[in-house]
């Protein structure tokens, strides 16, 4: 994943495929094909508290509680699962704050002339599925801002030619 994604499935969907229970509030969201970093996500997280999961609405783009700066967030949009228990970054929220990041395709793009061309990546069915994501609260004076980064496993294509985000 690469910095674009593609939700449009249907809120009810995705609270069936994520197993939220009917009582939960439902955030307002709209099908979108072009979501991009610090574009508002709908996210699954475990409600403690309640002993089930929720769905919310995050800002893609995760800001470390440390950070003096909203603008830290961009470069943090996507993060190498390998070593990330150990990035400061990304270390606190790696070991109390996960979440699921719902989508129904992400693009990947292939150097072009002139322009590079996105390619959608999606299930054969179109269903949800989800990517591994962290969460964080940033602050600064005096509001809150809940925000997150999408894990990734970085992996060789299987074939020259395939179009894999590295």
């Amino acid at each position: 994943m690469c910095g674009r994604a593609r939700l449009s499935s249907d809120v009810s969907e995705i609270r069936l495929v994520f197993s939220i229970p009917p009582h939960r509030p439902t955030p307002n969201f709209p099908p979108s094909w072009n979501v991009a970093p610090t574009d508002s996500l709908p996210v699954v997280r475990h409600d403690t508290k309640a002993g089930e999961r929720s769905l919310g609405l995050l800002r893609w783009g995760l800001v470390p509680f440390w950070a003096k700066d909203l603008n830290v967030g961009f470069a943090n949009i996507n993060a190498k699962a390998e070593g990330i228990e150990t990035k400061p970054s990304f270390r606190e929220a790696f070991q109390r704050r996960r979440c699921l990041v719902p989508a129904d395709g992400f693009y990947e793009w292939k150097p072009g002339d002139p322009a590079k061309q996105p390619y959608l990546i999606a299930r054969p069915d179109g269903a949800p599925f989800a990517f591994a994501g962290l969460w964080e609260r940033w602050s600064p004076p005096p509001a809150r801002m809940p925000a997150l980064t999408i894990t990734r496993r970085s992996m060789r294509p299987p074939d020259p030619t395939a179009i894999i985000c590295s």
